[in-house]
């Protein structure tokens, strides 16, 4: 296996695993995600794929992606927060086919040191309460929680 930049041949690959991890969070919160709804459009991916500051990796093996990661380069400048260079990943995927070899943390070991060597202070990310074993893969990866959204819904009707 092999993690490398994302290239335009890709979408269409990466498209059904958006599909995965849509289907993840509106089968646990309908209320929020749409199903049989994904991410970010094909155009979208082009787009993402242009810009240095946002890199998207996948894990190919023999021509198939197993799995990516979405990042983006971030600098926090503000007069209360000390000014820090962030790699956040906005998504990490694993097909639902290649679950439980690996290739997830392999991903995240990848972005780790794509973080150190650009000079970053730390590696973030978010993920939603009701994913369990998103959890259990990240804290198992030695992330810890940094800080927490909270909500209460107002209006929801089925």
């Amino acid at each position: 296996m092999k993690i490398r930049i994302a290239e335009n041949p890709d979408i269409p690959q990466i498209e059904t695993l958006l599909y995965q991890v849509q289907k993840i969070h509106s089968d646990k919160r309908p209320d929020l995600f749409t199903a049989g709804s994904k991410k970010y459009t094909a155009k979208e991916l082009e787009e993402l794929l242009k810009d240095e500051t946002r890199p998207i990796y996948v894990a190919v093996e023999e021509g198939s992606i197993l799995g990516y990661a979405f990042c983006i380069f971030q600098k926090h400048e503000s007069h209360s927060l000390n000014k820090i260079k962030t790699l956040y990943i906005d998504d990490l995927c694993v097909s639902e086919t290649a679950r439980g070899q690996q290739i997830g943390t392999k991903l995240y070991q990848f972005v780790l040191e794509t973080a150190k060597q650009a000079g970053c202070y730390n590696v973030t990310l978010n993920v939603w309460a009701c994913n369990e074993p998103a959890i259990k893969f990240y804290e198992k990866c030695g992330l810890q929680i940094q800080k927490m959204g909270m909500e209460q819904i107002l209006n929801y009707n089925e």
